[in-house]
Parts: structure tokens; C-alpha cells; sequence
């Protein structure tokens, strides 16, 4: 399953390479770039509510087939749309929108899927894993892209696309997941359906552990999505393009190296400690990135950023998948989703008026800062939106204090019990959910 899923986000990138470059050539706009990108997430968000249910009450392995076959379909309609000379930017906006509300059912089942298939002693290095795959997916798919667009144009890209999701699709067909057992057997009802949208979010609200993790990586998610909205133009205010692409490489690296490391470690017994101790690192990274302009500089300070983040989200997702009931883990993880996806919508939001407007001219020559901070960080361009990553990382680093200093979320392990007990020698074993719980 996970070899197919990986393959099949390695097609997924491909594909958005491709048509982010595409994009650009023919509107010559970065707008349009980032447009396509808020469509994505507003799919996501307006989606997780209506997607969870289904996770819940159906067999979660035939909703990732589904997911995967929806996304294939979507790609190849735009496939036939640009071989037939027909391919509009709406077709794209609408294209990107319906393939999220597909990933908006597909992530939480697959989530929800993982701790049925190892033991609980073996969920970090299966989460490890599946962060694996995402950086494979980020690192392979524009070196790949870059070549074919060339050889095979976008319409070839997107049908490999859509030849590694059917793969995915043979995969799962190969794969026997267990399902989880039900409290009740009814129906979905149409009455119903809003209340058991709403239940995910009830149950995060009802765990004042989780809720608190929730809280504490939807924050970390706005820090990172307006990082990585204002590195490029931060950094091709002092180096060059390609310049740009090697720190980026060695930021990819970085992730890559984090979950090879999450995959072979597993993580600590106590995993809320490879939950906050990354944000150390994560704020030490964005202050160092934005203390100086220097290439080699710059990407060191990357790789140390990005090394920890495979770690934290390998630990999050199997704190979750341990503490949730596995009847509701679609539900909840929707629920989740949604909060932590909308933050990167807010990023976008806020990033050019705080660069633009606020940052930038603290730091030109005759800014408010340039004779006293300017002084130690430099004057000119781009080194507001420098001081604005030195922020990021102290507010990173205050929000991992408050986090370690809640003891909600630090004792979460210990003062949420597990709901899904297994040893490495056993096949997992799924008990009755507590009775506070449901």
C-alpha cells in the first residue's frame, strides 16, 4: 500500500510541476501560481466536514480506491482538455479544487488505515514511512517533470499521472485491511449527516489533549506555510535563481533525511517528546535563515529546519491514530485536517501585507530599524522579510515552550488512555473504545 501511495504522489507532483509551469508561460503571472494553490486548500477545508462520515462508515481501503480513481479521472479529463487544444486556467481552478475534495477523503482514511496494519510499538516507523513518501514526492517529482515536459509535453506528464494512480489502485486491490468494529450498523441518514460531520470536532473538543496538539500544529502549520510563501522572494533578493534551487534541494534533503530517520528510529516511548523538541529546531532554522544573505549560510539553516519536521508529524499522526477510536478516526481526522489545512489560507493572506507593508521598510536605508537593528542584520532589500523569519522562529520557539509548559498536552499520553492496544508479536487488536470516550 504505501509503495502505491508513494508512486502515485510522485505522479501527483508531476503534475503540479508541470502545470505550475505551464501556468506561467502562458499568463506570466505568480498571482495565477498562488491562486491554484488557494484552490487546493480551499478544497480541502470546505470538503474534511462531508468527507469524514463516509471514512466512518465505509470500508476505508474502498475509499482510498475511490480517491485515487476520482484524482485519476480528474486528471485525465485535463489530459484530453490540453490534447484537444482546449485547456483554460478555470478548467485548472476547477481541475485542482475537485482533485483536493478526492484528497480530502483519501487522507484520513489513510491515516485511519496505518494502525490497523502494524502494532502500535511500529506506528512511528510506519508514519516515518509515509512522511518518506511525501518527501520522495516533493524531491523526485520536479526533476522528473523537468525532463518529460520536455521530451513528452504536459499531456504525457499528466497521463504518467494518471498511470501511477491506477497503480495505487492495483496495489490496494492486493491489500486486505481490516475494518474496525462499529457501535451501530445504520445507515448514513440525511438528517443525520451534519451531525455526524460534527462529531469529529465534538471529540477533539471533548479531549482537551488533543485539542491542545491540534491548537499547537495548526499554529506551527500557519509559521511553516508563511516560511515557505516568503523564502523564494527572500532569497532571489540576494542570490540567484539557481542559486535558489540548490538551498531548496537542500531543504528536500533535509526532509528526506528526517524520515529516513523517523522510518529506522520509530521515535521515543514517549512520543510528545519528538513533538516539540523539532519546534527547537525548526525556530533555531528560520532564525539562522533569516540572520544573514549568504547562499551557504542560508542552506545550511534550511537543512536544520526541515531535518525535524518528518520527526514531529511522524509523531503527531501516531499519537493521534493511538488515541482516537479507531470507529472515528475518520471523522476526527477530517475535523482535524480542516483546521491545520485552512492555517496555510491565512499564510497567504497575511504574508505580502506583513513583507511588503510592514517588514520591508522597517529595514531600507532611512527605516525605522536601520540604525539599530539594521546595524547587526543588515539594511536593504530583502532584509525585512529576513527579520520577519527571525520572528518566525522566536514565535516557533515561545509557542514550543507554551506547548511543553501545558500539561494537557504534555502528559497527553499518559492522561488519554490507547484505544488501540497491539504487541509486535500479535496481529493488532482493536478494543472497545472507553466509555468516555464514545
Amino acid at each position: 500500500m504505501w509503495l502505491g501511495q508513494t508512486i502515485s504522489l510522485i505522479g501527483s507532483g508531476l503534475t503540479a510541476f508541470a502545470l505550475s509551469v505551464w501556468i506561467y508561460q502562458q499568463t506570466g503571472s505568480v498571482t495565477q501560481l498562488a491562486l491554484v494553490n488557494l484552490s487546493f486548500h480551499l478544497g480541502i477545508v470546505a470538503l474534511s466536514p462531508l468527507a469524514g462520515p463516509l471514512v466512518d462508515r465505509w470500508d476505508r481501503r474502498w475509499v482510498i480506491i475511490w480517491s485515487d480513481t476520482g484524482a485519476a479521472l480528474v486528471t485525465l479529463f485535463v489530459a484530453l482538455l490540453w490534447y484537444s487544444g482546449r485547456l483554460e486556467l478555470w478548467h485548472i481552478y476547477l481541475a485542482v479544487f475537485s482533485g483536493a475534495a478526492f484528497r480530502a477523503c483519501q487522507w484520513p482514511a489513510y491515516s485511519a488505515v496505518v494502525p490497523v496494519l502494524v502494532s502500535n510499538q511500529q506506528l512511528g516507523q510506519a508514519n516515518g514511512l509515509v512522511q518518506l513518501g511525501r518527501g520522495l514526492g516533493e524531491v523526485a517529482a520536479p526533476v522528473l517533470a523537468g525532463g518529460l515536459i520536455g521530451s513528452i509535453g504536459l499531456g504525457g506528464v499528466i497521463l504518467v499521472d494518471f498511470a501511477t494512480f491506477m497503480l495505487a489502485v492495483v496495489s490496494l486491490l492486493l491489500v486486505k485491511i481490516p475494518r474496525p468494529e462499529r457501535k451501530k450498523a445504520r445507515e448514513m441518514k440525511p438528517e443525520t449527516w451534519w451531525r455526524e460531520a460534527g462529531y469529529g470536532w465534538r471529540y477533539i473538543r471533548s479531549q482537551p489533549g488533543l485539542l491542545a496538539m491540534l491548537l499547537f500544529m495548526t499554529a506551527m502549520s500557519f509559521n511553516y506555510g508563511l516560511a515557505t510563501i516568503l523564502f523564494t522572494p527572500y532569497v532571489l533578493s540576494f542570490a540567484s535563481p539557481v542559486a535558489l534551487g540548490g538551498i531548496v534541494s537542500a531543504g528536500s534533503i533535509g526532509i528526506l533525511a528526517g524520515s529516513l530517520i523517523m522510518s529506522a528510529w520509530g521515535g521515543p516511548r514517549h512520543r510528545i517528546y519528538t513533538v516539540v523538541g523539532p519546534g527547537l529546531l525548526l525556530s533555531l532554522g528560520l532564525v539562522l535563515i533569516g540572520s544573514r544573505s549568504h547562499v551557504v549560510w542560508v542552506t545550511g539553516a534550511v537543512f536544520m529546519a526541515l531535518l525535524g519536521v518528518p520527526v514531529m508529524l511522524g509523531s503527531v499522526e501516531s499519537i493521534w491514530q493511538v488515541k482516537v477510536i479507531p470507529e472515528a478516526q475518520g471523522r476526527v481526522f477530517a475535523a482535524r485536517n480542516m483546521v491545520v489545512e485552512a492555517s496555510p489560507l491565512l499564510s497567504m493572506i497575511l504574508a505580502g501585507p506583513l513583507a511588503d507593508r510592514l517588514f520591508e521598510p522597517l529595514l531600507r536605508p532611512g527605516g525605522v530599524l536601520a540604525n539599530t537593528l539594521g546595524q547587526v542584520i543588515g539594511v536593504g532589500e530583502g532584509r525585512g522579510i529576513g527579520l520577519l523569519f527571525i520572528a518566525l522562529g522566536a514565535f516557533t520557539f515561545l509557542l514550543t515552550v507554551l506547548g511543553w509548559s501545558y500539561p494537557r498536552l504534555r502528559l497527553i499520553e499518559e492522561e488519554l488512555p490507547d484505544t488501540i492496544i497491539s504487541l509486535p508479536e500479535q496481529a493488532p487488536a482493536l478494543t472497545k473504545a472507553p466509555q468516555e470516550a464514545a
